[in-house]
């Protein structure tokens, strides 16, 4: 407590649970910074996309086999219509958020279209 009132000019929280120690938040928060430098992601747009980059949580991510224990990836995102497979990640992003983040949704900036998007 004497280093924080003395040095910290700010205390971050990372939610609302217990660790064991500091290492763990430490390395989270490392890792939250050092990911937005230049060259640490293969792909700089990939940080467009992420999670929280326009308020809302990010929409559902599969990866292959196509399909994996009976279940299978939405049939629109091997469409490869890209309009589509943008309304679809757009409309699960709202949706996600709206269910697991209420807090969230209340701040973002909805456009009359992502109201659509949830009918």
């Amino acid at each position: 407590q004497r280093v924080l009132d003395k040095y910290a000019t700010r205390i971050l929280s990372l939610g609302d649970f217990v660790l064991t120690g500091g290492e763990l938040p430490a390395l989270v928060i490392a890792d939250a910074v050092v990911r937005l430098l230049p060259g640490v992601l293969g792909d700089p747009s990939s940080l467009d996309e992420d999670s929280h980059s326009d308020g809302l949580l990010s929409y559902p991510q599969y990866t292959r086999p196509q399909e994996w224990d009976g279940r299978c990836v939405p049939e629109v995102l091997i469409s490869g219509d890209h309009g589509q497979v943008r309304n679809w990640r757009r409309a699960h992003a709202v949706r996600s958020t709206r269910d697991r983040r209420p807090d969230l949704f209340c701040r973002s900036r909805l456009t009359k279209s992502d109201l659509d998007l949830l009918q």
